[in-house]
């Protein structure tokens, strides 16, 4: 019975609910949402808020009804919270009373501030690849006062690894560029141009500058500075007594002498007793200076003659500093990267090339007679890679945190070295592709590196590489660094010219024979996977015609 009296009394205090809501619904939410705190200021007086007409004579008739009607005493936060969410009163367009703070949520298209700016929207580095974190701008192909639409090229901007073009995204007009052709070490998401909706806006921008606008709102606080030049007295005194802790320190260890490397060597050199010397450094440590002057006290020399013959001939080199181009840096840093983290093992093996430099003449002869490029020995020896890796695929996987994972496709990257730097462009899905094909790929895909005009989708998702200096170079063995996160990559050297025995008794003939260098992650390949690995290789090298097959 106390249950359903309860139920009963509680009944009574909302039956007027309705009426409140339909009169002012708005006044309602605001008194009944302010324990919850969910997008207002903390001390939110309700009697000084008019966020739509809310006259003083409505306030006492809320006052008298809630205080006969504590509707609120009811309620928990959360439904309280719940029914200001369901009925959606914009909070955005109270007005606060004076002395509340408030923040305030910017638009990403950066409207009218406090500048008087019209409408506009900043554009910022974009993140053209997945480990790019800076970009260069190699050059706009959009002036400023320009109409951009979507789909078309506003600049060309320098990667990680390649120049990619930039589009645009909406309709509007180029009103200012922030970073100009050859801008350099441009972070991802740093504001490089603004565009804006209408024409005339154009001229409004003229002397904008993001770092003008940002520095505003500090401005607006430097009359609080103040307080600090009252500290500035108070923490020298507390700094004051830092020295008189540091001199009885050095006499409390007689025992133990503290002093910097440099100064305990210039003491052994010149023989001065450590014990003779104050320290001037932190906690009493003798430093450098303090030995100069303790030389200097008895008249002798400090700086030695050798250090003046090295400057000298330091000073007659001549030099040129060369500035790191990013696909330099990126290279750079992975490769120490790869080095650091990725524990190396290389296997060598020598693989007779007679027979695929045969095939090579007369598949050579047929791309001739067709029209179609001529094949390299590079082109036989990555598709051989592919067919090994499909053979043991083990080698085709990358190490992962908690995993190893292994690849269904066979994606090669290729070593290309140009002017710019080492890139390297995948070809994929090579172990189904005719040797036509992966010679018209690596062709054109060498050429755009040349002309650092690869695209991210030209080098990304490799899962092995090769790399060649044997045939340009003529190098005869080398070990290559793997490419993270791959496992592998096979160094190819030169062919060269052996005698060997022959089939019968003193006699010898001449074979030529090519040195391959497979680079193995230990974590994933084992050394009898990697050995098995290029026993197959050096089968599809030696009887290339089970490559057509």
């Amino acid at each position: 019975m106390a249950y359903a009296s309860r139920i009963i009394n509680h009944s009574k205090r909302l039956k007027n609910v309705p009426n409140l809501m339909r009169h002012d619904h708005a006044v309602l939410v605001r008194w009944f949402s302010h324990g919850a705190q969910s997008s207002v200021c903390r001390s939110e007086d309700v009697t000084k808020t008019r966020p739509l007409g809310y006259a003083p004579a409505e306030r006492e008739r809320v006052s008298k009804f809630v205080a006969s009607n504590p509707v609120s005493s009811g309620l928990s936060k959360n439904i309280r919270s719940r029914t200001t969410m369901r009925l959606g009163i914009p909070m955005g367009g109270v007005v606060y009373r004076r002395g509340l703070s408030c923040s305030q949520v910017q638009s990403s298209r950066g409207f009218a501030s406090d500048a008087g700016l019209p409408p506009h929207q900043e554009i910022g580095m974009p993140s053209l690849s997945p480990t790019m974190t800076e970009g260069n701008i190699a050059r706009w192909l959009k002036k400023e006062g320009d109409k951009v639409n979507p789909g078309e090229v506003m600049c060309e901007v320098e990667t990680d690894k390649a120049t990619v073009e930039m589009e645009c995204m909406e309709e509007g007009y180029l009103a200012k560029i922030i970073k100009g052709d050859g801008s350099k070490e441009i972070k991802v998401g740093e504001i490089i141009a603004i565009t804006v909706e209408e024409e005339e806006d154009i001229a409004k921008f003229k002397d904008y500058s993001p770092s003008a606008s940002d520095s505003g709102a500090p401005a607006a606080k430097k009359p609080e500075a103040p307080p600090p030049s009252k500290q500035e007295p108070v923490e020298q005194p507390v700094s004051s007594p830092e020295p008189k802790t540091s001199k009885p320190i050095s006499p409390a260890s007689e025992d133990r002498i503290f002093a910097s490397p440099l100064a305990r060597k210039m003491a052994e050199d010149h023989k001065v007793p450590l014990s003779s010397i104050n320290g001037t450094g932190p906690d009493g440590h003798i430093v450098k200076a303090d030995i100069e002057e303790y030389l200097a006290s008895r008249g002798k020399e400090v700086s030695a003659p050798t250090p003046k013959t090295k400057d000298a001939k330091l000073a007659a080199l001549d030099y040129v500093d060369i500035p790191h181009s990013q696909i330099r840096k990126v290279t750079a840093s992975r490769l120490l990267f790869s080095k650091q983290t990725i524990p190396h093992y290389y296997l060598t093996l020598d693989t007779c090339v007679d027979k695929l430099m045969d095939l090579r003449s007369q598949l050579n002869s047929l791309q001739e007679a067709s029209g179609g490029k001529r094949l390299s020995i590079n082109d036989l020896v990555i598709k051989a890679a592919a067919l090994a890796l499909r053979k043991v695929p083990q080698c085709n996987s990358s190490w992962m945190d908690d995993y190893i994972r292994q690849y269904n496709n066979v994606n090669i990257n290729v070593a290309v070295q140009t002017e710019n730097g080492l890139y390297v462009p995948v070809i994929r899905d090579v172990d189904k592709k005719g040797l036509s094909s992966i010679a018209e790929e690596v062709k054109h895909l060498a050429q755009k590196a040349k002309e650092n005009s690869l695209k991210p989708e030209d080098y990304e998702g490799g899962t092995f590489t090769v790399s060649n200096l044997g045939g340009p170079f003529g190098i005869k063995q080398f070990c290559a660094i793997i490419n993270h996160p791959q496992s592998g990559i096979l160094a190819v050297g030169s062919a060269e010219k052996r005698v060997i025995p022959g089939s019968g008794p003193e006699q010898f003939k001449f074979a030529s024979f090519m040195s391959v260098t497979l680079s193995c992650d230990h974590r994933v390949i084992d050394g009898a996977i990697g050995a098995e690995w290029l026993k197959a290789f050096k089968g599809y090298i030696e009887n290339p015609e089970s490559m057509l097959l």
